[in-house]
């Protein structure tokens, strides 16, 4: 079986339909078990006092916001590469979900940052790269609400996507090109002397996989959508036609 099958709508439909009410329960068991986990039975910080508990959700957020891209910038260049019409509806429809995941990510970096550093937002580089991630997010989901043909939005959202794969990537890695400025290196770090201890790690594992099943199960939704509105105007532009 090849995994092309399911770029086919009625095969992508007939699949996920079953699946759908699985996943969507497993994320929210998983998120669960790693949110709770984290703010209730783990330690405050000897620094940062019980304020490092927003980890649990600034960084399962804040990873998911740049992977979403990530997985728009596949689904487009398999729209672009091979025509597909389910990668570019699964795209569109991941991109309001990147935009909250990095709404929820700038938000709560603000509130862990507020005490740490006296200020509510500064231009260090890291955060103003995530920033444009997210007017990104804006323009990509401006851009396909603006073109009424759905292939050539499926283009030219492709092309932005591509663009703004830069900015991601600049959000994903900023945390080692920059070592100057006021944001803190990586939560989860190899390098020795920087590791997080497990009290803190594991539950942080816990909520990044919920919010990873709960992507899942709002793209898999989303898609569905898009395929039965893209279904809708197929069917009214022939009564009109007949």
């Amino acid at each position: 079986m090849s995994v092309w099958e399911y770029a086919n709508p009625k095969k992508f439909m007939d699949t996920t339909g079953p699946l759908m009410p699985w996943v969507a329960g497993l994320a929210a068991v998983v998120t669960g078990v790693g949110l709770i986990w984290g703010y209730f039975f783990t330690p405050d910080d000897f620094r940062q006092g019980s304020t490092v508990k927003i980890l649990f959700l600034h960084v399962p957020s804040a990873m998911m916001a740049i992977n979403i891209w990530i997985m728009m910038l596949v689904a487009s260049l398999v729209w672009l590469i091979r025509r597909h019409h389910v990668s570019a509806l699964a795209a569109r429809a991941a991109a309001p979900i990147g935009l909250a995941m990095t709404a929820v990510a700038l938000f709560t970096g603000a509130v862990w940052g507020q005490p740490m550093w006296g200020t509510w937002w500064v231009w260090d580089p890291r955060l103003t790269s995530f920033l444009v991630l997210f007017l990104f997010y804006l323009g990509y989901i401006a851009l396909w609400q603006a073109i009424d043909d759905p292939d050539t939005a499926a283009d030219l959202t492709a092309v932005l996507c591509l663009v703004g794969s830069i900015f991601a990537l600049l959000s994903r890695y900023a945390v080692f090109f920059w070592s100057q400025g006021l944001h803190q290196g990586p939560s989860l770090s190899l390098q020795a002397g920087e590791r997080m201890d497990m009290t803190y790690k594991l539950p942080l594992y816990v909520s990044m996989a919920g919010f990873v099943l709960i992507f899942v199960a709002l793209v898999l939704a989303g898609t569905r959508t898009e395929i039965r509105a893209r279904r809708i105007k197929a069917l009214e532009a022939r009564e009109r036609m007949g």
